[in-house]
Order: structure tokens, then sequence, then C-alpha cells
């Protein structure tokens, strides 16, 4: 282990390249709105925590999904805001694709983008179904 190991350039992905049961996306996307969907408080141990969920519609270019953003995440995810989204993944939820940040990842507040936001491409509308191929 004498050797240093460079670090790879991510690879940036755009909204409309998303598929169901990936990971490991990088993305830059502009917030376009918030809605807090579960805030509540737990009192396990010696500090009390706080539970938030907030669901965000986010877009690029090309489209636009929900990114359901936990805990301290929700407070980066202003309206307006451009953000960059590292190691995210998809999640499905009543079949419909979600995009989350886990532990393994991270959400920065990033400079204003230039671009405007796709609205009429939200692949959080589009309803996927689980198909079982069998092969004879």
């Amino acid at each position: 282990m004498a050797e240093s190991k460079s670090l790879r350039k991510p690879v940036f992905t755009k909204v409309d390249q998303l598929r169901p049961g990936t990971s490991g996306h990088t993305l830059t996307v502009k917030v376009v709105s918030t809605k807090m969907v579960l805030q509540k408080g737990r009192a396990d141990g010696p500090q009390v925590r706080q539970m938030r969920i907030a669901e965000c519609l986010v877009g690029d270019e090309t489209g636009m999904i929900i990114f359901t953003a936990r805990n301290e995440q929700v407070d980066l995810m202003k309206e307006g805001a451009t953000v960059t989204l590292r190691n995210a993944k998809i999640d499905m939820f009543k079949g419909s694709m979600r995009l989350a940040v886990d532990k393994w990842g991270r959400v920065e507040v990033d400079e204003p983008a230039s671009f405007n936001v796709k609205e009429d491409n939200n692949l959080s509308l589009i309803e996927y179904e689980l198909v079982n191929v069998v092969e004879e």
C-alpha cells in the first residue's frame, strides 16, 4: 500500500437516465418543491432524536423525480436551491421511483445552476410493475 490511489472523477448522471434498482448516481439538480411528510421525536437514551422525512421534487434539464430527504438532508433541500447528490440510489415506493441518499452518500449545496428544470417529464409519475420471467 505504498503507492497512492488516485480518486476516480465522478460521472454525472442526468435525471432521464435513472432506472429502477440502480445506485451509485451522482447528479446536480435544482429543488422545485419540498413537502414534509414525517416529523417525530424519539426518546431513546439520554437525548431525544428527531426523525424527519421530506419529499422533494428535484430535477434538471432532462426531467424531474421525487427525492426522499431524511433528517439533516431536509435542511439543505430549500426551494430553488441547487444541490449535488453523491452516491444516490433509486428506491421503489408503491411502484414508482424515488431518489434517495443513504449514509454512504452525500448531499451538498452547490452554486446556482444555469439550467431550467424540464417539468413535463416527471419520472416519479411512471408506475413500474415487477414481472418474473420464466425461461424454459
